[in-house]
């Protein structure tokens, strides 16, 4: 069975109570979805279910009217409300067979693990016959995959760590050959113009290209621009790929500071190291959000020499130098005091880059002259210093947020040497 490179579609069935009340997140069907995009399979539908064997039958006959392909997760476990083999294999017109080999590993499980496999487990060693068994290197639930007249209904566990895994190591192989199409896309990531911008800017490309495709789409604080080609190959789907994406940076020049879906940090961190620099902070009302960031990335002690959280003014004073006269004079949330403090920051660190951040990070704490979202960034490279004003909006993980990643974005352009936002 093989399918026809353009009319491949797919839905994700979940399967679980605890979905539909909102006890846990659906993130299988985004990674399923990420995966089958790869592929140049078209998913049209996420569908939940509970653990119904009426409605879930129900939901998998309309699924299979109009997919070619149904993925389920969840509902392979051994207790009753697990009913989703036994659901398929009736609607499919299956027979359910135990795999004397299935129930051999699922007994040296529990043994491995000092623990007596209860009789309630034989039923996971039982598959629809004449499937394709998915094996389950990290539990006890196996999947498989029915293939009926051009169809396909593949069956996954419900537990991320079990599902991924088996995806991966068989389903993902399984579709690839099936379909004989890959699709490659590049995740161009913008920062400093707004999503409505942007598509103006690239309105003729985006109506004038099929394939590549390009799909903007915004995020918080930031903009992703995603190109996507379909071919029979990797190095092809590069070749289209490369001309749609130079254009586009042509366009929007050092707005553009990713073509590999990179976070603006990971970036930094790479300018950091490639120019040998070492980098410190000083924040306050970020609260030490700037330097986790950066730290998040493996590797960040070879550029990242050390942070300081300066929240009160107190602390400001006594770690960084700022003068009372200014913060009495300007207040805390100034351009004065964020020179000051970048400026204690070089002199207390022997860090060739750095960057401070003093604002009101809100709900409350604004005023008429100096309102929520009011910031002020100040970030140097040896002896160039810069400083930036912003008047951010949204609540206050928003506004912290994008204060890390405009300090970020003033620290890369400072290493690369270009104007300033």
């Amino acid at each position: 069975m093989t399918w026809k490179v353009m009319l491949v579609t797919a839905e994700i069935l979940a399967v679980g109570t605890e979905l539909l009340m909102g006890q846990i997140a659906n993130t299988n069907a985004q990674y399923i979805s990420r995966r089958l995009a790869e592929l140049g399979i078209n998913v049209y539908f996420h569908t939940v279910v509970g653990d119904n064997a009426a409605r879930l039958e129900e939901t998998l006959n309309r699924a299979l009217m109009r997919s070619d392909i149904v993925i389920t997760t969840g509902g392979l476990g051994p207790t009753k409300d697990d009913l989703t083999k036994e659901t398929i294999a009736k609607a499919m017109n299956r027979e359910l067979v135990l795999h004397e080999d299935i129930l051999e590993y699922i007994r040296s499980f529990f043994e491995k693990r000092h623990r007596k496999m209860a009789d309630i487990n034989v039923k996971q060693a039982y598959l629809p016959e004449n499937s394709i068994v998915i094996p389950n290197h990290n539990g006890t639930a196996p999947g498989c995959i029915i293939e009926e007249r051009e169809k396909a209904v593949i069956m996954l566990p419900g537990p991320p760590k079990e599902m991924q895994p088996m995806f991966e190591e068989t389903v993902f192989g399984y579709l690839k050959q099936k379909t004989g199409v890959v699709l490659v896309s590049k995740m161009l990531k913008i920062f400093g113009m707004g999503e409505s911008d942007i598509e103006t800017r690239l309105m003729d490309l985006i109506e004038s290209q099929s394939n590549p495709t390009i799909a903007p789409y915004a995020s918080q604080g930031e903009v992703t621009i995603r190109v996507t080609a379909r071919c029979a190959n990797h190095d092809e789907a590069q070749a289209m790929l490369t001309p749609v994406v130079n254009e586009i940076r042509s366009r929007l020049g050092v707005l553009v500071y990713s073509e590999d879906g990179e976070t603006m940090e990971e970036v930094v961190f790479k300018l950091l190291k490639e120019n040998g620099l070492v980098i410190a902070t000083a924040e306050s009302c970020t609260g030490g959000l700037l330097a986790g960031r950066i730290t998040d990335i493996p590797g960040a002690s070879e550029i990242f020499e050390r942070g300081y959280v300066t929240y009160s003014n107190r602390a400001k004073v006594e770690d960084l130098g700022v003068s009372w006269g200014t913060l009495n004079t300007y207040g805390a949330v100034s351009r004065e005091t964020a020179l000051e403090m970048v400026n204690g920051l070089k002199q207390k660190t022997s860090a060739p880059v750095g960057v401070a951040i003093t604002g009101i990070a809100g709900p409350g704490g604004g005023t008429r002259e100096k309102p929520v979202g009011l910031v002020f960034i100040a970030a140097y490279l040896k002896d160039n210093v810069v400083c930036k004003r912003l008047e951010l909006i949204g609540n206050r993980e928003r506004i912290r947020n994008d204060a890390c990643l405009h300090a970020l974005d003033m620290v890369r352009r400072l290493i690369l040497g270009v104007e300033q936002q």
